[in-house]
């Protein structure tokens, strides 16, 4: 059996003078890609996606490098619209985003609805999938978005209840019918 592994970027350099898209992973969430890239439950990837943020493109680099095949990239697998915020401080970015999942139909603070990225991530995983020829099949993103298509493939409704507890989570689908198995679990212990 193939399977879907949806994979969030690990840790990153916050720099709030950079465009949220345009960060890159620091140190720590280089070291644990790398750890991830080298498990033996994934050797069956015969195809990596990415979106089109650095963070996640860095982060499926590290996987395909390490499995030597090539990435794909994708806009349609960014994470949730927040440009109208950008960078907030940690406190304040979680309010927020409580709020954005709480209220899914809702734009807070003039972020995208929670529903409309739903839809949209999910629309690109359902095209990726159809496209996939064989193997299994990593999609690299975010945290948000991830959420957002396991609720809705495991009919769910959309809640944080179902988010990962931080950066550097994966879970894994069977590609027969993209139901999940189980939960987030980190791609490698948190230094």
């Amino acid at each position: 059996m193939s399977y879907l592994y949806f994979v969030t970027h690990p840790e990153v350099v916050v720099d709030p003078h950079t465009p949220i898209e345009r960060w890159h992973l620091s140190a720590v969430g280089i070291d644990r890609m790398r750890s991830f890239s080298h498990l033996p439950g994934i050797s069956g990837l015969s195809s990596i996606w990415s979106s089109s943020e650095t963070k996640a493109i860095e982060a499926a680099g590290i996987l395909a490098g390490a499995r030597g095949i090539g990435v794909s990239v994708s806009s349609q697998l960014g994470e949730n619209d927040r440009s109208t915020t950008g960078f907030l401080p940690p406190a304040e970015f979680e309010k927020v985003a409580d709020a954005f999942f709480a209220q899914p139909s809702t734009s807070v603070r003039g972020w995208g609805k929670a529903v409309d990225a739903q839809a949209r991530v999910r629309d690109a995983v359902t095209q990726i999938v159809s496209a996939h020829r064989g193997g299994d099949l990593a999609i690299v993103a975010h945290g948000a978005v991830g959420t957002l298509l396991f609720c809705a493939l495991a009919g769910q409704a959309i809640s944080r209840a179902f988010d990962q507890p931080f950066q550097g989570h994966y879970w894994k689908a069977p590609l027969s019918n993209l139901k999940p198995t189980g939960g987030w679990q980190p791609i490698a212990p948190r230094q």
